[in-house]
């Protein structure tokens, strides 16, 4: 039984071959991939080491500021970038679109900057050619292809009849029709997953982590199931239809509303659901609740005059001048903790909205197995919108923690006696500069990803499932004729 199963698939894979048009078809295809290929290495390549150099940069020129007054260096400000994934090279997900750095300085939160969608010219909305794109949209057609005439155009020949004649029944036809046409995948399909294997090592120094070997397992095998699972649906509508024409017909159908139409009508939906503000509206919120809380900046504010008057209770003095510490340095640390507290709550808020649209494509991916093949890629290679996310999350983190360090040297080494105009103005050393470690982006874990990504991988296990059954148990309702 097996041999026959295998002997079918042979025969398909071979007749694939012969035909002069799957062969350009698929010779196509393999150039397609390796030109996408080039284009992730060399973009990879390009974009990270502009982000590592402008990094050093950055770091080198805080380093190098000579002495001065620490509220000063928190204005100045430092310049946070997020480098890129290794395996990135393989699915730009929204990395063009996304921002690639952040200024951070004391009492704002900036917007993440210089994506590369804004220095490109109007080719980028007609897409960007990636490894992932390929796969996850023309594979398909290849597939589509090979299969819709696989059972069909037997029936349509009479032969359909002497096949299931020759010990042949209809699961064995179904099962070698498929491992034929996903051998022919999977020829094109292997030798890309080793050229991606040699260029993520190159990549990663060839100092590769157990995270990423990790990511490229998963992503290799979620690929290998979605292939499967277009290569079975493709073989089953060929079988259930009397005509070649029919069969084709559908599958183009499902490819334009798989692809094309659902993953925009969830988009669309989500944000009509789950509407979030503008930059604008935003940045008024915040600005409206800070205002409310009261100005770190002006010596009359009441929330502010009141601390200083228990500072002044507690230790025993009537002039902020005789405190024991720089009374500004503790005012702004105050500050810096109130519009922090504030920003943080308003962001989270927002993230929760853009987390709910998202959901709604989540659960758009229990029907169409190209939205969740899509949202597994883009979390594996670091180019999904979580990951930019955590990049503003964690940039945050650290212009909190930098500007406190800043108010803390001023309260610890600056004098609360103003200078006089001839005076040397108060500063501190250059030495302190270096007390501030220097931004580093880490990624997530490949447990954080899988777990943030479970309803996805679900989803493909499901539609695996589905298709595994179908292919054992629909001959019962299949005709012969």
């Amino acid at each position: 039984m097996q041999n026959i199963t295998l002997t079918i698939a042979r025969q398909t894979y071979l007749s694939a071959f012969a035909n002069r048009a799957t062969l350009i078809f698929t010779l196509l295809l393999g150039f397609a991939l390796c030109l996408a290929t080039y284009v992730g290495w060399q973009n990879f390549r390009t974009q990270n080491q502009q982000r590592v150099h402008y990094k050093k940069v950055v770091r080198a020129q805080w380093l190098a500021k000579p002495d001065k007054h620490p509220h000063r260096m928190a204005h100045y400000g430092y310049l946070a970038f997020r480098e890129k994934h290794e395996l990135s090279f393989f699915d730009f997900g929204i990395e063009s679109f996304a921002g690639v750095s952040i200024f951070l300085e004391a009492h704002k939160q900036n917007t993440v900057n210089f994506s590369e969608a804004g220095f490109s010219n109007g080719m980028l909305r007609f897409g960007e050619i990636s490894v992932a794109m390929v796969l996850q949209l023309l594979v398909p057609l290849l597939i589509v292809f090979l299969g819709y005439s696989s059972i069909s155009a037997e029936r349509e020949s009479g032969t359909l009849k002497i096949i299931l004649c020759q010990k042949v029944n209809w699961r064995k036809l179904l099962w070698g029709k498929s491992i034929g046409i996903i051998s022919v995948c999977l020829s094109i399909f292997i030798p890309l997953i080793l050229l991606t294997i040699l260029l993520w090592a190159s990549l990663s120094d060839w100092q590769v982590s157990v995270d990423s070997a990790l990511r490229l397992i998963i992503l290799i095998l979620s690929y290998c199931v979605y292939f499967f699972i277009v290569t079975a649906v493709t073989v089953l509508v060929s079988a259930f239809q009397h005509s070649s024409k029919a069969s084709l017909t559908i599958l183009l159908a499902c490819w334009i509303l798989f692809i094309v139409i659902i993953p925009r009508i969830t988009q669309s939906i989500g944000a009509k659901v789950y509407p979030s503000p503008s930059k604008i509206e935003f940045a008024d919120a915040v600005a409206h609740d800070i205002h409310k809380q009261g100005d770190s900046h002006d010596p009359n504010d009441k929330h502010y005059a009141s601390i200083k008057d228990s500072l002044l209770h507690a230790y025993h003095v009537d002039d902020v001048k005789k405190l024991p510490f720089n009374y500004g340095g503790y005012i702004m640390a105050e500050g810096e903790k109130i519009t922090a507290t504030i920003y943080n709550a308003h962001q989270h808020k927002l993230n929760e909205t853009f987390a709910k649209q998202n959901r709604i494509t989540a659960l758009a991916g229990l029907l169409d197995p190209f939205l969740s093949l899509k949202q597994i890629s883009m979390a594996l290679t670091a180019s999904d919108f979580e990951t930019f996310i955590d990049f503003q999350r964690q940039a945050e983190d650290y212009r909190y923690q930098l500007a406190q360090q800043m108010n803390k040297l001023q309260i610890d080494k600056i004098s609360n006696v103003t200078p006089g105009e001839h005076d040397k103005p108060l500063s501190i050393s250059k030495s302190n500069w270096a007390q501030q470690p220097d931004f580093n982006y880490m990624f997530s874990t490949v447990g954080d990803v899988i777990t943030r990504e479970a309803l996805a991988l679900i989803s493909l296990i499901m539609w695996l499932s589905c298709t595994l059954l179908l292919l054992q148990y629909a001959p019962r309702w299949i005709k012969t004729i």
